[in-house]
């Protein structure tokens, strides 16, 4: 029996990502995947902007940019009105066209890099939990063996031992349309960012960074619950005809595969030390290409809480917040997949019509289009929390990556707390010890550099993944200093003064800063 704080189940992105979060944190954790290698067909083919600042938080973009095909847009429900990413509020404005195999490489060559263990040709079977610990029960070449934890993550997919053996509903909808795919070599290809949709069935191409191609698409007969047999290249060929004209020179297939629109959510993200993320937590009709994308953003809004509940540094209840915020995504997800599926699967002339409408919405409407684009690329993902009385930009992500510093400035141990005082008021407050604050970085941002929606913000405490815990805007400097100390301790980053009476002075009387912390300059 092997000891180790964290067991991750599934070596996808999703874990691999969780896992090196959790070994930047200084948290032991085995990785646990049924697959001997990284499986070179790749479902997911497309990393978004959200997912680019994930990495960039971290200081992991660079591979992912210098190997992926940057597209400036995307796509609604194949609609002829592609969505412009151009103009959105991100320091990448595009995706990535990456094979999900390379983003697996890459994220488990940092994840070993990083001290993250990972058993390949493993399967987690079944787990047992008590107050303190989950024994997980795994079964490999050498037969059955245990490995003892503190928590277990399932990132094990749509079918996930985890979430089974935890007893949480899956609730949702079935298959009732199959899609297909093939990653192919193409003589004549399209345009770039070609699609066509007509009452014979809808097509796309997009290219891929080693020079073939997918084709994607859906068509009448795939209405049905009946599995019709593996994809042929014949068949595909005869599809893609039979929408836009011709096969584009198709030859050549190294993966071809057809996809169902079963729609689940977990109807708990976490049970007691059991948790779920990415498909094993959300399954859904792959339309914009965002399944992985999400599951690499919940692996990232979870890591950090694992780290603060098992370094001791938590507050109550932090790690009951990854449901709170994580399932509402999931939510949206289901939602909008079934929208682009409807959208995609109607074979009619209302339904032509009907994606007619909405495509030239997309090309008149600004607002409409920038409200798509922001969710399919969760931009608009925030986590705003109970309290009315907060700021505006709480829960939101910081987009301006000068207001983090070099590399982010954040890791899954560090709160960061910009100082956008003119004088940097909130830059040297000290402990009568001079201890400094575990957890807590201040960096001093000029005031003048601040982007929109941040007019009046004095200070802010930005949460390890990169989203805003509290916003200040009090113009004295002792009540903004009075005011950060508390949301500090309400995040878990501050001492409290019960827990170190002899040490925490707050603010003097007179106002001379004598803070609850020392606070490092960035």
């Amino acid at each position: 029996m092997t000891e180790q704080q964290v067991v991750v189940a599934g070596a996808g992105p999703v874990g691999l990502w969780l896992a090196a979060e959790l070994r930047l944190g200084g948290i032991a954790v085995t990785v646990v995947e049924p697959r001997t290698a990284v499986d070179p067909r790749s479902k997911a083919l497309t990393v978004h902007p959200r997912t680019i600042e994930v990495l960039a938080s971290r200081g992991a973009e660079a591979p992912f940019l210098a190997e992926g095909l940057r597209i400036p847009g995307g796509h609604f429900a194949m609609l002829g009105t592609r969505l412009d990413f151009r103009g959105l509020d991100t320091p990448y404005p595009f995706t990535l066209a990456l094979p999900q195999a390379r983003t697996e490489e890459l994220l488990q060559e940092r994840a070993l890099r990083l001290g993250a263990r990972v058993l390949r040709g493993h399967r987690v079977s079944g787990h047992t939990e008590s107050a303190d610990s989950v024994i997980v029960q795994v079964e490999g070449p050498d037969g059955p063996s245990a490995l003892t934890a503190r928590y277990l993550v399932g990132c094990d997919g749509a079918r996930s031992t985890v979430r089974a053996a935890a007893g949480i509903d899956h609730p949702g909808t079935p298959s009732t349309v199959l899609g297909w795919l093939g990653d192919v070599t193409l003589d004549r290809p399209p345009h770039p960012g070609f699609s066509a949709f007509t009452l014979r069935g809808g097509v796309m191409v997009a290219p891929m960074p080693d020079g073939r191609f997918r084709v994607v698409g859906a068509s009448p007969d795939g209405l049905t619950t009946e599995w019709p047999g593996d994809l042929t290249l014949d068949e595909l060929r005869a599809k893609t005809v039979a929408v836009a004209g011709e096969d584009f020179g198709m030859r050549d297939p190294s993966w071809l595969s057809r996809f169902g629109n079963a729609t689940r959510l977990a109807s708990e993200y976490r049970r007691g030390r059991v948790l779920l993320a990415g498909d094993a937590a959300h399954q859904h009709f792959p339309a914009g290409g965002v399944g992985m994308n999400v599951g690499i953003q919940d692996a990232h809004n979870l890591g950090w809480k694992l780290v603060a509940t098992l370094n001791g540094r938590a507050p109550e209840g932090l790690l009951d917040t990854y449901h709170a915020e994580r399932h509402p995504v999931g939510v949206e997800l289901a939602e909008h997949s079934r929208a682009q599926t409807a959208l995609m699967t109607t074979f009619t002339p209302e339904g032509l019509d009907l994606r007619s409408l909405l495509s030239g919405m997309l090309a008149t409407q600004p607002d409409f289009h920038r409200v798509l684009a922001e969710r399919l690329t969760a931009l608009s993902v925030a986590y705003p929390g109970s309290d009315p009385s907060a700021h505006p930009l709480t829960g939101t992500r910081v987009a301006d990556p000068a207001l983090l510093g070099n590399q982010g400035g954040l890791t899954p141990n560090t709160y960061l707390l910009l100082d956008l005082t003119p004088d940097g008021a909130l830059g040297d407050g000290t402990t009568s010890d001079g201890a400094a604050a575990p957890g807590l970085t201040v960096r001093q941002v000029s005031p003048e550099r601040l982007p929109a929606g941040w007019a009046g913000v004095r200070a802010a405490l930005v949460r390890p993944d990169g989203h805003i815990a509290w916003a200040g805007t009090e113009r004295d400097d002792a009540a903004l200093l009075a005011a950060m100390n508390a949301a500090g301790r309400r995040w878990g980053c501050v001492p409290s003064p019960d827990d170190r009476p002899d040490r925490f002075h707050g603010l003097s009387p007179s106002g001379v800063r004598t803070a609850a912390v020392r606070l490092r300059k960035a």
